[in-house]
């Protein structure tokens, strides 16, 4: 059965918080706000927890998945990033942007796209995830919270504790997030290329 905790979207309760923190450690999939809709997430170190996060999602491992983290310090180790993504990274986070970028030697390479060796990367701008990120001292490995076979990302708890079936082990209930998902943009070729736009405007960051 899912486990439903209520925290504080701008002060979130420090117990709450640990707890959520080692079911991840544990190899829970959970929901999670964020400052772009509900997010799914599992430790990064947990080969089943990646499986039910994908099956919980509806994706194969042909989907980029994302290391959510808690500042741009930590992207370094797991994304290569040239001076112009640089630029672009600090232009735009934290905040509701996934940037797609190959990984280094430091991501196992189940969670990089099969044939590009690339994942998604963010920094959230959600009180809830900063808490959260702290606590658990590494990336949370997460895709948007769209049931399998629908296109819209979830952004309110109810409708989360509705339709997702009990192999979700925890909804962390902040109230409602925004509706849309992440923009998200590749920076992997030779100039930045918009594959979603979503909650993040591109004037922000120089796309627009």
């Amino acid at each position: 059965m899912t486990q439903r905790f209520y925290v504080h979207p701008e002060n979130p309760q420090l117990r709450l918080v640990r707890q959520a923190a080692q079911m991840l450690r544990d190899g829970a999939v959970i929901a999670y706000p964020t400052d772009s809709s509900y997010a799914l997430g599992c430790h990064l170190g947990d080969a089943d927890a990646l499986r039910r996060l994908r099956q919980l999602r509806g994706v194969d491992d042909k989907h980029h998945l994302t290391l959510v983290c808690a500042d741009l310090s930590e992207l370094g180790k797991y994304a290569r990033v040239d001076n112009r993504a640089f630029r672009l990274l600090k232009l735009a986070t934290p905040g509701p942007y996934t940037f797609i970028l190959e990984g280094t030697r430091e991501v196992p390479k189940r969670l990089l796209h099969p044939k590009r060796a690339t994942l998604g990367l963010r920094v959230p701008d959600h009180p809830v995830v900063q808490a959260l990120l702290t606590e658990l001292g590494e990336p949370i490995l997460s895709a948007t919270l769209i049931p399998p076979d629908e296109d819209v990302a979830l952004n309110d708890p109810e409708a989360i504790a509705e339709r997702m079936p009990a192999s979700l082990g925890l909804i962390l209930d902040a109230g409602q997030s925004p509706e849309l998902a992440t923009t998200v943009v590749d920076l992997t070729g030779d100039a930045p290329e918009v594959l979603r736009v979503g909650n993040g405007p591109l004037d922000r960051i120089g796309l627009g």
